[in-house]
């Protein structure tokens, strides 16, 4: 079961490539955190201007880095569904926990489309674990309650990453699906509202520079810690939306590097780095949190 605090690992460049060196630290700075498990090569780790062989690599060098300590999900979505399956196989061969896949962004799939994608990648993965990932603000796509209860059935599927911003459409996935199915926010700022209703967790973004505190929260609420779990929730939440005063992961990766947990907030286009007064808000949720003077 899928639950508690993962993070969506960003991707660290230097020079243009991946920085294979500071990847490995970060994950050592999530297992000694707390971090539930890594999610690398997602939206936070900049997928969609990896070429194939970097993203297969990102992907290995987690699996060997992580060495079984806590979960990898490694992104393998596509809106390419033959595309989806070959990454979904390499994942599977890397050693990788799980596969997190993306609804098909661009082509705008009917339900039942969404369904079928979803369908060939299971088939395909013989049982492998799957994790759809349904975030309707960068697909143009929402995968409704009724087609996650049919796609819950399909053989893999073990959790869902929700970013629909609905607590609503979220409230629905959960009573269709019952506990067969690990229900993770997919929004930073949803995580309490989701554990609430019977959530498991969060695949997470400000995880990427406060772990323990994501993971204190989650932890706290599952021990039953309510008042706890709440004042965690409120400190953090400032920080959370400082994490989107831009696109993701600009605003995160800058804050990185500035917190020297990464040695250059390098991003690749079209992603581009923070006009100054985004750079002027983040830094003050920065300050607020205690993490900058």
């Amino acid at each position: 079961m899928l639950k508690g605090a993962l993070v969506a690992l960003v991707t660290p460049f230097r020079n243009g490539q991946v920085d294979e060196e500071t990847l490995r630290r970060l994950i050592e700075f999530h297992v000694e955190n707390g971090t539930s498990g890594i999610v690398p090569c997602g939206t936070t780790g900049e997928s969609a201007t990896l070429s194939h062989e970097e993203h297969k690599r990102v992907v290995e060098i987690t699996v060997q880095a992580v060495n079984k300590r806590i979960a990898v999900v490694a992104g393998a979505g596509s809106n390419n569904t033959k595309e989806a399956i070959e990454l979904t196989l390499h994942a599977k061969r890397a050693g990788a926990d799980a596969a997190l896949h993306i609804t098909p962004y661009y082509n705008k799939p009917t339900q039942e489309g969404i369904f079928r994608h979803f369908e060939a990648i299971a088939q395909a993965a013989g049982g492998f674990p799957l994790v759809p990932y349904n975030i309707m603000g960068r697909t143009a796509v929402n995968i409704l309650p009724a087609t996650m209860a049919r796609i819950a059935k399909l053989p893999g599927v073990v959790a869902v990453k929700e970013a629909s911003g609905d607590i609503s459409q979220m409230a629905e996935i959960i009573h269709l699906c019952g506990d067969g199915l690990s229900v993770l926010s997919g929004d930073d700022g949803m995580v309490l509202p989701l554990l609430a209703i019977g959530g498991r967790g969060v695949i997470s973004v400000v995880n990427n520079i406060v772990p323990k505190d994501v993971s204190d929260l989650c932890a706290a609420w599952e021990r039953g810690e309510v008042a706890k779990a709440q004042a965690l929730y409120y400190r953090l939440l400032p920080l959370c939306k400082a994490m989107f005063v831009e696109t993701n992961p600009v605003p995160v990766k800058t804050a990185m590097a500035w917190l020297g947990l990464i040695p250059s907030g390098e991003l690749r286009l079209p992603m581009c780095e923070m006009l100054p007064a985004s750079q002027e808000r983040l830094r003050a949720a920065l300050i607020a949190y205690g993490l900058m003077k």
